[in-house]
């Protein structure tokens, strides 16, 4: 159960016992237990009535929360009598058991339970006041601010190419023109109200259309012969006629990235800031390579020694934000964009303030900067998690809306005690640049049916494990091939490699991989990329099932299936599982659960056990958390969903382990995959099995192996 931090700034908490007035005693009917039971009864009765809203969610947290904190001093106050102490234990567990009974009824409030959850401001906010309704004044603990900042700057660094940068260019100025826009302020009859909280509000019961008027679609091509789709090419003339500022919410599967890419390149955004979770950095790095190949990018790993200082992209992940936010802030960016935007929701987490300070000091340094905030997460629920956003794309500051905004709103000339107001400020907002399209918005523009690879680092110790079993195997061809050319009789000499024999010592060795050898084989590597990948599997797919509904996730090896389902239920989200070992009639009822509970988010999926024979076309949306051996395996998993009934496009995202034999893998698969439809469409040419495909892995190893040391 999350509570709020004690070591941040504005963060509250209860005064001790001895420190903290009270204007009733907590026992009896006064005191906090009676305040906590008539919220949960009213959070209860919510959830009785149907899903629960986010202003119930709230209550339903704080409840939780203080219930928490009120058992701990009970626990610890030696100034009552051990039945008084008991009385009071009971009353909070009655509490407890009807918070739990309501997680039952809205599984999806089990997440407001987690160590992590964010505590919003208007949990705070609401903390506050029912603490004052008992009785309880709370009390601000403000930390040190030396050790704000030595938190701030401990683990700061600077990569030794981004000084070379810095002297190459030491004149860097900052553009002062962008103060004068920055500093106006519009006065006028709004200027006294209250007004983040009625905007917010204004999203709650949603409207016609969540994306802004954009502009004819200019041009459709693309580098490297790519095609843009017409709704990718619209945003991207918005950017080109000028608009700054985005909130891209398409759905999952409508090419975010690279709108974001050439909306950049449209802008002449450069150099530009891409902030993005880790699951995604090395994807990030290749879509710019496909989209804007003369804009070379840069990932910053770690302390960052390996970056490019002076590439026009720097990508850089949420986790190491931390060590580089001095150097970023300081080297002229003139765009941003922060991919899965709804990770800085909580404004007091670190990252979050990262952000929001580069965010700053970018606009400090550039007029008119391009900012986009990319997520998949649907804008009418706890829409109150989007301020930080907001906040970064300079609408709202943490008060109040921006200039641009306040004329907007008092142009429309309503105020929030009017009900037209609500309707015209969502209106408002939606036009400062939120763009949100869903699959079947634009099902037009998309293929019924794509597979999208989503490449991932493992970077951790499974990860430098897996790379030395990859070395140990290829080392092992390379062995092999040399004692056969050194047994050859017939006196033969080949210039090079010689082809012939690889493909003779591959086959060898595919055809013992099976036997109990000693050493790594082909089939062990993938079965632990498989197992390094999973973690990062489930949480895309976790992501996915929050922004656009059910997912369906599959899996070749039962360990990762478990992994998946661990992982699942640490997001708190509910899951079905189809296995091989299932009865007929669990099968069935697991079955049932996907397609039928609304609740029931994801299902997971052996490759072997559910890959045909099944109907899951409630979902549009498939992971493929392990690559198969066959094209016909993995389409098989991917027809479960794209089935003669389905009425959306369906995207299959296959899970890449970069920097691994993972992506020649996938290749491979997508070789056969093409020889298989010529076959269809009439080719006199093979179809391939497995066995080739894993052939074909081994052959690429050992070539590889023996260039290198050439």
């Amino acid at each position: 159960m999350a509570r709020p931090a004690r070591h941040q700034s504005g963060a509250t908490r209860t005064a001790p016992r001895n420190q903290r007035p009270r204007r009733a005693r907590d026992l009896g009917e006064a005191g906090l237990i009676p305040v906590l039971a008539r919220a949960v009864r009213e959070v209860e009765a919510r959830a009785q009535r149907g899903r629960v809203g986010p202003s119930a969610r709230t209550k339903f947290q704080v409840v939780a929360l203080l219930v928490r904190e009120e058992r701990a001093r009970l626990k610890g106050d030696a100034s009552i009598s051990e039945s008084q102490r008991t009385e009071q234990l009971k009353r909070l567990d009655g509490i407890a058991t009807i918070l739990a009974k309501t997680a039952a009824r809205d599984t999806s409030l089990l997440s407001l339970l987690a160590e992590d959850a964010v505590i919003s401001d208007a949990a705070t906010s609401l903390r506050r006041e029912m603490l004052l309704d008992a009785g309880i004044e709370p009390v601000v603990e403000e930390p040190p601010a030396a050790e704000v900042e030595a938190s701030a700057t401990k683990r700061q660094v600077v990569p030794q190419s981004v000084i070379s940068r810095q002297l190459a260019n030491p004149f860097l100025a900052p553009d002062f023109s962008a103060a004068a826009v920055q500093h106006q302020r519009v006065t006028g009859r709004l200027s006294t109200w209250e007004l983040l909280g009625p905007l917010f509000r204004s999203f709650e019961e949603g409207g016609d259309s969540s994306c802004m008027d954009l502009p004819p679609a200019t041009s459709l091509k693309a580098p490297h012969g790519l095609e843009l789709m017409h709704h990718q090419a619209q945003l991207i003339a918005a950017a080109a006629s000028g608009h700054r500022t985005f909130l891209l919410a398409d759905e999952p599967g409508l090419g975010k990235t690279a709108q974001a890419l050439l909306a950049a390149q449209a802008a002449d955004a450069y150099p530009l800031l891409v902030v993005v979770p880790n699951v995604v950095k090395a994807n990030w790095a290749r879509e710019a390579e496909m989209w804007t190949p003369g804009h070379p990018a840069t990932v910053i790993h770690g302390d960052g020694e390996t970056i490019d200082g002076f590439a026009d992209i720097v990508v850089v992940n949420y986790e190491v934000l931390d060590r580089h936010v001095g150097w970023l802030g300081d080297l002229g960016f003139r765009g941003m964009v922060v991919d899965e935007a709804h990770f800085i929701k909580n404004k007091t987490s670190q990252r979050s303030q990262h952000v929001l300070q580069l965010s700053e000091r970018i606009r400090a340094r550039a007029l008119n900067p391009l900012l986009m905030a990319l997520t998949g997460t649907p804008l009418i629920n706890d829409i109150e998690d989007f301020k930080a956003i907001w906040q970064f794309l300079v609408w709202i500051d943490d008060k109040k809306p921006r200039p641009r905004l306040m004329a907007a709103l008092e142009e429309n000339g309503w105020s929030p005690a009017d009900p037209a107001f609500y309707s015209a400020a969502r209106s408002s907002v939606i036009d400062l640049g939120i763009v949100r399209r869903r699959k079947v918005d634009v099902a037009a523009d998309i293929p019924a049916r794509r597979i999208a690879d989503l490449p991932v680092e493992l970077d951790d110790e499974a990860g430098r494990s897996i790379r030395a079993a990859e070395q140990e195997l290829a080392r092992r061809l390379v062995a092999r091939y040399d004692s056969a050319l050194a047994a050859r009789t017939s006196g033969a000499v080949v210039e090079g490699i010689d082809h012939d024999l690889v493909r003779r010592v591959a086959a060898w060795e595919r055809e013992e991989s099976g036997s109990a050898k000693t050493g790594e084989n082909v089939f062990g590597v993938m079965r632990r990329i498989g197992q390094a990948k999973a973690g990062l599997a489930a949480d895309y797919a976790a992501q996915l099932a929050r922004s656009v509904g059910k997912v369906v996730f599959f899996a070749k090896h039962i360990d990762v299936m478990d992994a998946a389902e661990e992982t699942f239920a640490k997001r708190g989200l509910r899951y079905a599982s189809i296995r091989g070992e299932q009865s007929a009639k669990a099968r069935q009822a697991n079955i049932d659960a996907f397609v039928q509970d609304p609740d029931v988010a994801v299902v997971v999926c052996s490759l072997t056990a559910a890959g045909v024979g099944l109907n899951l076309q409630v979902a549009s949306n498939v992971v493929l958390a392990e690559l198969s051996w066959t094209a016909a395996e993995q389409t098989q998993a991917i027809d479960r969903v794209h089935r003669i009934g389905q009425g959306d496009p369906v995207t299959a995202w296959r899970i890449i382990a970069a920097q691994t034999i993972d992506p020649r893998i996938a290749q491979l698969i997508d070789s056969k995959a093409g020889l298989a439809a010529r076959a269809l469409d009439g080719s006199d040419e093979e179809v391939s099995s497995s066995a080739d495909v894993q052939l074909e892995a081994l052959v690429t190893l050992l070539t590889d192996a023996l260039t290198a040391r050439q």
